[in-house]
């Protein structure tokens, strides 16, 4: 049982490897592979918002803190799960979840997280950002699992987006109405 090095992407000397081992699952290599990367900036930049939502949930500030604090804890804990979710579906694959900060700050679709605000508005609307962008690459990945014929990752990423697309629901609503 011989495992192998790939880069999860071929236009940068200094990206970071995926070390593949052998496995019995049905899925040919070279779309394993692929899968892999996606999974794996998916991972980043998941793993990048939940810390953003953390950030959000320490510093809230404003009549509706307790609630806000709330919320982005919630928020949190559930990305939590779906770090897991991702690095366990990488991990079946075959391949080697790319998971510390690090490297999800490197790989992240997301920009930085703006540490002047405080205002509970001003944070749903950074939020609100983000879980945008994070949706629509979990579409992307969906449709991409998809192409590859990868129905379980496929179904994955649509678990998720339908939990992101509730949260930015959310926060949304926070922004609507009497304003």
């Amino acid at each position: 049982m011989q495992a192998f090095v790939t880069n999860t992407q071929t236009d940068s000397a200094d990206c970071p490897k995926i070390r593949f081992h052998h496995t019995r699952i049905d899925i040919a290599e070279e779309t394993r592979r692929q899968v892999a990367e996606v999974l794996n900036e998916t991972l980043a930049t998941t793993l990048d918002l939940k810390t953003q939502v953390k950030q959000a949930h320490w510093t809230v500030k404003g009549m509706d803190f307790f609630q806000l604090h709330e919320l982005f804890d919630e928020m949190a804990s559930q990305l939590e799960k779906y770090i897991d979710m991702l690095a366990e579906r990488m991990t079946a694959l075959g391949g080697t979840p790319l998971g510390t900060a690090r490297m999800a700050a490197q790989e992240s679709i997301l920009p930085e997280y703006p540490l002047d605000i405080i205002d509970g508005k001003d944070h749903i609307t950074a939020l609100a950002d983000r879980f945008a962008a994070y949706a629509k690459l979990l579409r992307e990945g969906a449709d991409r699992a998809e192409e590859l014929h990868d129905m379980d990752t496929n179904d994955l990423y649509i678990e998720v987006s339908r939990t992101i697309d509730k949260y930015l629901w959310f926060l949304e609503a926070h922004l609507q109405g009497n304003s």
